[in-house]
């Protein structure tokens, strides 16, 4: 249990785990994979914050959309359950809000306006119901629940060629640590969980890897590289290898390299 003193308003509580199978590097994931957050400005526009809402933003990384946020004049919080991302958003970000929490398993203390969310809940893979749950009780009635996540298809070349190569070379099947929905699959989740849906977008978002000179390898390396644990030292190469010549007839480009990602991004109110 970790224990959250806002000094303008009060306290989040919230209940801490440790994902199982990802471990982020926030330097890495700022220096190579910053189009995470780069991505996430129409879903800004899309929440629309105003001056003096208040507003969760769930999943917040190193913090870069939860300060656009600050800037429109709302007042955020940023949660993101890796201590190494909030450590670098602290850092990054003075005077804004900042806690280590489980998106599965949180509360607060007085009821948001909204919450936010990008490219975070297909990492929230362990029971998304849960996670929807504690946003409705985060929200304050007619407050809004605004989020991207990767929908179904999201990742598909590259995790073939992961799947593929881990079989070639007599390797168990990992278990992978993400959760990608269909539209329809998460519409009924959200309006099971006592969300009204007013929009929801499903599309290809195919995104260069311009900082990722070694392609698919450097990409399984932060998104899956809790994978590589039980991989013998000496095969490590090897295999990543593979995933690349694996991968690169779908995903490699004369410019560089591709991630064929698929987003869904959705609006919903709590009635």
């Amino acid at each position: 249990m970790c224990r959250y003193l806002n000094d303008s308003e009060c306290e989040l509580i919230l209940r801490y785990e440790t994902p199982n199978l990802t471990r982020w590097n926030a330097r890495a994931y700022d220096s190579s994979f910053g189009y995470v957050s780069a991505h996430g400005a129409p879903l800004v526009e899309l929440l629309d914050p105003q001056p003096g809402e208040r507003v969760l933003d769930l999943g917040c990384g190193t913090g870069v959309l939860t300060a656009d946020i600050a800037a429109r004049g709302a007042e955020v919080l940023g949660i993101d359950g890796s201590h190494s991302m909030i450590e670098t958003a602290i850092a990054q970000h003075p005077g804004l809000d900042f806690t280590v929490g489980d998106g599965h398993d949180f509360t607060v203390a007085q009821p948001y306006d909204a919450v936010f969310s990008n490219a975070a809940l297909h990492w929230m893979s362990r029971d998304p119901e849960a996670v929807i749950a504690c946003v409705r009780m985060a929200l304050r009635p007619g407050g809004r629940f605004v989020a991207e996540l990767g929908g179904a298809g999201n990742c598909a070349a590259l995790t073939s060629a992961m799947l593929t190569a881990w079989r070639e070379y007599g390797l168990r099947e990992p278990e992978l640590p993400w959760y990608f929905p269909s539209p329809a699959e998460y519409a009924r989740r959200l309006e099971q969980g006592g969300f009204t849906v007013r929009i929801l977008e499903y599309f290809d978002r195919p995104t260069p890897l311009d900082d990722c000179p070694n392609g698919a390898a450097d990409w399984v390396r932060l998104f899956a590289g809790s994978l590589l644990d039980g991989v013998p030292l000496a095969t490590v190469e090897p295999l990543l290898l593979r995933v690349n010549e694996l991968a690169a007839p779908a995903l490699r480009r004369e410019s560089g390299w591709m991630a064929d990602y698929v987003r869904l991004r959705f609006a919903a109110v709590r009635p």
